[in-house]
């Protein structure tokens, strides 16, 4: 039965920018009538019972405000006079505490401590008008609160009905940096339709705190969010009317009792942050859910997921009407090194993940930028801007969709028009494509060097990286006519694309010459552009125009797939690291016995470092457990043999230049003068029974003998060439260095 007129009151919900189509539908839902939209608010009548269900049920709204008058802007003693006026001993119980916060609308200048101090200077001269008192003011925990609004036209008095601010449901009771706030993470659910879509599953792949998982929970149970607090604004209102609130509260408890009692629902929550699972596992207690909830440390890359979920999700033939389930979660989107293309990348992991092993599902992930949230790849469905604080953040819900079959690597070329000077070449580039993409389907390879300057007048190197081409010529010697050189590799460029099928778009030039000094080290061009590619279980990043190399040797693949095949369980530590794709490969392993419980990579680039960074976050490897140190090698190792406590390392690879003098090393490198001292220190690092891998590209290098007295040392240069550099063995040597048995 509806209440009379003269019962209903207006009350003005705030919530944060964004929630307003869904905060409406809320507020409607709990008793509220004749919605309208304000800035940052939304207002609706109601009666008393209507305001304290608000505060009870709500899990979008920030507060409610019970507005008592409203005055003109610009005119202090207005203000004055009209609370002057107010009974305000029918607002204030007795004994009670009060507070006076005032906050000014966007863009309106004014000082609103000065408003404030009006009020309260009226509100303390009726008192001692009346009763000879002034009331007590406590700013800190009033027993009620006033809130002052000030507009470019109109200033509003409002008792802070809620009171604190209702993302606070009370059982946050551990937390970890930034967390999500409540009624964010109610928003997502709501969003994606939880919990009548989902079917009761609900996966948080980065779970921190437990926040989306709880109320996920909460909202399965049918329970208020607002049962576990235990103070609101409108206790210490003179009006407040006890047996309502308490009849309301019993039938919350009631039906959170009944909603405990329905299907359990499979609410799994993952973090590679040990001391988040522990926040959240405490939180979820608080909140009385934690039979529902399965925790589980874990990174991206590590996802061990329900047996029916993923068997159900792999073995579905077609996007159903209902999604199989729902993932939910907020990505440590600003916690990285903070750039956006690092960010981007673990966006991208996440997405390739959820295809791999949740198609079909339906999918609500936060993001600070929309290109991030374009990088899931979902099949979009909505996408909601929010404000986390001040912070933006988009809301993306959409489909999962299906991961694509890989396709086999294919060169639709042809010999058709090749000039009969260009044959030769063309004859050599077919057979040896022939042989190595038999070499590559074997052994699951999608990166290989194709052509090594295997005939004297076509001097360049041809690799392929998962479709795409990278073309270098070796620069000709001074004696070879310029013109003749640049005819010749015109030819070339010509018969590569002819052979190979491909659209210039994927061939990538450069000259190749040799390097001295820094140049290693310098940009070579202003492209910016990165492709994704794979080897093994890895997904790395690679460059074809700004440096003079992609950023993967390719020659080192052997290595790194060895290092990924024994790096289970173990610490590892790459030594000049480049851009870390061995610390990738250890970090993720071969699929057998796990990744490396760490990885320590360190290299003197901060370019390099944030590529190894951005590969890390590609694969979903966690910072946490992947530790990126910038500096000289050298030096570096010099002040671990120096620390009190020295940490060591069960695997290491080292893979130094033949040559560095960068500025920002303490000295110059030469791998043949200072190798000796390199492998001491490195191997005082070393574990006992572990293994040290040694690498160089140094043609004339000689391992010094004392090496050999002193450690277990075995050259496996021919087990590290891959099939596509059987015909160029000596692209670089590499040595097993081990520990002596103890006597």
């Amino acid at each position: 039965m509806s209440l009379p007129p003269e019962r209903l009151r207006d009350w003005v919900i705030t919530g944060a920018d964004g929630l307003d189509d869904l905060l409406v539908e809320e507020l409607t839902a709990l008793g509220g009538s004749e919605p309208r939209r304000l800035k940052g608010a939304i207002a609706v009548r109601g009666d008393l019972a209507a305001g304290y269900r608000f505060c009870l049920w709500s899990r979008l709204a920030s507060r409610v405000l019970m507005p008592l008058f409203t005055v003109p802007s610009g005119d202090p003693d207005a203000l004055y006079q009209a609370a002057l006026a107010h009974p305000w001993e029918k607002v204030l119980r007795e004994q009670a505490t009060l507070a006076i916060r005032a906050a000014a609308a966007k863009g309106v200048n004014t000082h609103t401590r000065f408003a404030s101090l009006r009020l309260k200077d009226a509100i303390v001269d009726r008192y001692r008008e009346r009763t000879g008192e002034r009331p007590a003011i406590d700013t800190d925990q009033p027993d009620l609160a006033l809130h002052l609004f000030i507009e470019a036209d109109r200033l509003t008095v409002s008792l802070d009905f809620s009171g604190d601010s209702l993302h606070k449901r009370g059982y946050r009771v551990a937390q970890t940096d930034a967390p999500l706030k409540e009624n964010l993470a109610a928003a997502m659910l709501m969003q994606a339709g939880w919990p009548a879509r989902g079917r009761g599953q609900l996966f948080d792949p980065l779970c921190g705190s437990g926040t989306v998982l709880i109320e996920a929970a909460l909202m399965w149970a049918d329970a208020a969010p607002g049962l576990s607090r235990v103070f609101f604004g409108f206790e210490g209102w003179a009006g407040h009317d006890l047996n309502l609130w308490r009849s309301l509260r019993e039938e919350a408890a009631a039906r959170k009792r009944a909603g405990l009692q329905r299907g359990t629902p499979m609410l799994v929550g993952c973090d590679a942050d040990e001391q988040a699972l522990a926040c959240a596992r405490r939180n979820a207690q608080s909140a009385g859910v934690a039979a529902w909830i399965t925790l589980d440390c874990q990174a991206i890359s590590e996802w061990a997921l329900p047996a029916s979920w993923t068997e159900e999700a792999q073995a579905q033939e077609r996007v159903p009407d209902a999604p199989l389930g729902l993932i939910a979660s907020n990505p440590p989107y600003g916690e990285r090194l903070g750039e956006e293309s690092t960010i981007r990348d673990l966006y991208r992991a996440i997405g390739r993940r959820l295809r791999e092993q949740l198609p079909h599902w339906d999918a609500v992930v936060l993001a600070a930028d929309i290109q991030h949230a374009d990088a899931l790849g979902l099949g979009h469905l909505a996408t909601l801007r929010l404000f986390n604080g001040a912070l933006p953040i988009f809301a993306r819900h959409g489909r999962v969709l299906a991961s694509e079959p890989e396709l086999p690597l294919q060169f639709p070329g042809s010999l058709e028009d090749i000039p009969p000077e260009g044959m030769d070449f063309a004859n050599r580039l077919v057979k040896n494509l022939k042989a190595a993409l038999k070499d590559a389907e074997r052994e699951d390879v999608r990166c290989f060097r194709l052509y090594d300057a295997d005939l004297p007048e076509f001097n360049l190197a041809i690799d392929v990286y998962d479709g795409r081409l990278h073309v270098q010529e070796y620069a000709p010697p001074k004696s070879v006519d310029p013109d003749k050189a640049a005819a010749r590799f015109k030819l070339a460029l010509l018969v590569i694309r002819k052979v190979m099928g491909l659209h210039r778009d994927k061939v990538f030039i450069k000259v190749r010459e040799r390097q001295t000094g820094k140049q290693q080290y310098e940009k070579k061009g202003k492209g910016g552009k990165f492709f994704e590619v794979r080897e093994g279980r890895a997904r790395l990043l690679v460059n074809f125009t700004d440096y003079l190399d992609t950023g993967l040797f390719l020659d080192h693949r052997p290595m790194r797939l060895r290092l990924a095949a024994e790096a289970g369980g173990k610490h590892f530590l790459n030594l000049f690291a480049y851009t870390g794709s061995a610390s990738v490969q250890a970090a993720l392993g071969d699929g057998g016995n796990g990744g490396a419980l760490s990885t320590t990579t360190v290299d003197m680039s901060a370019t390099y470092l944030h590529w190894a960074d951005r590969n890390l976050a590609l694969n979903g490897l966690p910072e946490a457990r992947h530790r990126l140190i910038q500096a000289d090698v050298m030096s570096w190792l010099r002040d671990e043999q120096a620390a009190v406590s020295r940490e060591l390392y069960e695997l290491i690879f080292v893979d130094p230049p033949t040559f560095s003098n960068s500025k920002r090393m303490d000295d110059v490198f030469d791998v043949q003068r200072d190798h000796v001292q390199l492998l001491r220190m490195s191997m005082n690092l070393l574990t006992q029974d572990g293994t040290l891998y040694f690498s160089n590209n140094f043609r004339k290098f000689q391992l010094d003998d004392w090496l050999g007295e002193q450690y277990v040392v075995e050259d496996i240069s021919a087990d590290t060439i891959g099939f596509d550099f059987q015909r160029n063995a000596r692209i670089h040597r590499c040595w097993r260095l081990r520990h002596r048995p103890l006597p």
